[in-house]
């Protein structure tokens, strides 16, 4: 089965997402989703949102 790449994304998901990659509280599944709906090309350490 070929990956799926996300249509759309719950805007209060994905903020709760943020907060906690920038704390490193996710798994690594989700930190891996959310690197893939970020386009990131590696881990980041530190705040992904200004102001954040």
């Amino acid at each position: 089965m070929a990956p799926r790449s996300p249509e759309w994304v719950n805007t209060t998901v994905l903020l709760e997402a943020l907060t906690r990659y920038e704390q490193g509280r996710l798994p690594r599944s989700l930190r891996l989703w959310v690197q893939a709906v970020l386009e990131l090309d590696r881990p980041v350490n530190g705040p992904l949102r200004p102001h954040g």
